[in-house]
């Protein structure tokens, strides 16, 4: 299969904007939407959503104006429009269109004083009364909506960036899954913490299958690393040990693997006290073996300046291409004879010459001394016979 073959057949789990790529077919309970409107209203599309805005504003000033018309209608305004006399519900309403202003500057409060209620129409007064709570309850509950669609983080969270790849490379002395956040904007992500999880299809030893498993990915939960001060880009560090889904992994392995790694990014936005959640991730291909991130951080005079142009720059640098499991195998192979060395050639320092001459000294050393313990034991065995009899 060739690479591009391949990286058409990779199917994500998260896109590379923070898109989920999951899709919810055959929902049955779908009265569960209409339970929590505010936030189904919130998360529909900003078309659909100014649609639904202006519709609910009209239909209301339309029904409560059909209302005041047939008001007028059953009490007679209509038919004494021209007669002095007679003491309308509402006065100067002549028709539905007229009804239907008068509405309109009832619920939002415009008064402009051309048609105004009277006091002998008690119908007329609890109508009025019910429009002006429901148009509190209806003005409410939309610019509530709109306003916390306006002021969503969402795209806040486009000013966070992740670098385009991740690496794979020797980090004092042991190998490291990095990659490199930045934030765009000024003004600073408070509590800013990362999580990293590898989506991975396993097969348990009982031969379950368990598609897209979530495996987490530690990058400091343990020393505090995880808490970010998001002020320069950082490079995220994930250490490669026995506790890691990577511990043995291979080169060879990484390139032919179908996995992904979530990195997410949460945080609360200084300006709206809001939190904040950024997404990424990166599949096989996307992890390189055996590079390095180009740095971005210089000083200039009096403060320091980030390239975000090398943001996404990376280069090659020597990395063993065996896991971290055979490295370490290795490293303690290499490093046992030599503390071995150490140690002997240590305790010999501190002993004379004539116990430092070698293995055949210490052979004939030992056996003198075996043969004058086996002559005390001897003697004693003697004595003690001796003594018995």
């Amino acid at each position: 299969v060739t690479e591009k073959e391949r990286a058409k057949r990779v199917q994500r789990y998260v896109q590379k904007n923070g898109k989920c790529n999951v899709r919810h077919g055959n929902v049955r309970e779908t009265y569960r939407y209409l339970t929590d409107l505010f936030t189904t209203l919130v998360d529909l599309k900003w078309g659909l959503n100014l649609f639904i805005f202006v519709l609910v504003y009209t239909v209301t000033w339309l029904f409560f104006g059909f209302m005041w018309w047939l008001i007028a209608y059953l009490r007679g305004d209509l038919e004494h429009l021209s007669d002095n006399q007679w003491t309308p519900c509402v006065n100067n309403l002549n028709g539905f269109v007229a009804a239907f202003l008068f509405s309109i500057e009832t619920e939002t409060t415009i008064g402009y004083g051309y048609r105004v209620i009277t006091d002998k129409c008690p119908e007329g007064i609890l109508l009025l009364l019910i429009q002006s709570v429901l148009g509190s309850i209806v003005n409410a509950f939309m610019v509530g909506c709109m306003f916390v669609k306006i002021s969503q983080p969402k795209k806040r969270a486009e000013t966070l960036v992740f670098s385009t790849n991740a690496v794979i490379s020797m980090r004092d002395g042991r190998l490291c899954l990095m990659f490199r956040v930045g934030d765009l904007r000024n003004s600073h992500i408070v509590e800013a913490s990362i999580r990293a999880k590898l989506i991975k299809s396993k097969q348990t030893k009982e031969g379950e299958f368990i598609p897209l498993n979530q495996t987490d990915i530690n990058v400091g939960y343990n020393t505090g690393d995880d808490r970010l001060f998001l002020v320069s880009p950082l490079i995220i560090c994930h250490e490669i040990n026995q506790s890691s889904p990577f511990w043995e992994v291979t080169q060879a392995h990484l390139t032919r693997d179908e996995l992904e790694v979530v990195v997410i990014l949460e945080g609360m936005v200084e300006a709206t006290g809001m939190t904040c959640q950024a997404r990424s991730s990166y599949v096989s291909r996307e992890i390189k073996w055996g590079y390095r991130f180009t740095p971005v951080l210089t000083l200039e005079d009096g403060f320091y300046e980030v390239d975000y142009n090398s943001f996404h720059d990376i280069y090659e640098t020597n990395t063993p291409a065996c896991s971290a499991k055979d490295l370490a195998d290795m490293n303690n192979r290499t490093r046992l004879p030599l503390t071995w060395s150490l140690a002997s050639r240590l305790s010999q320092q501190g002993l004379p010459e004539s116990q430092r001459e070698g293995p055949e000294t210490k052979t004939s050393l030992g056996d003198q001394g075996k043969s004058e313990q086996t002559e005390k034991n001897g003697d004693v065995a003697n004595v003690e016979s001796e003594s018995k009899v």
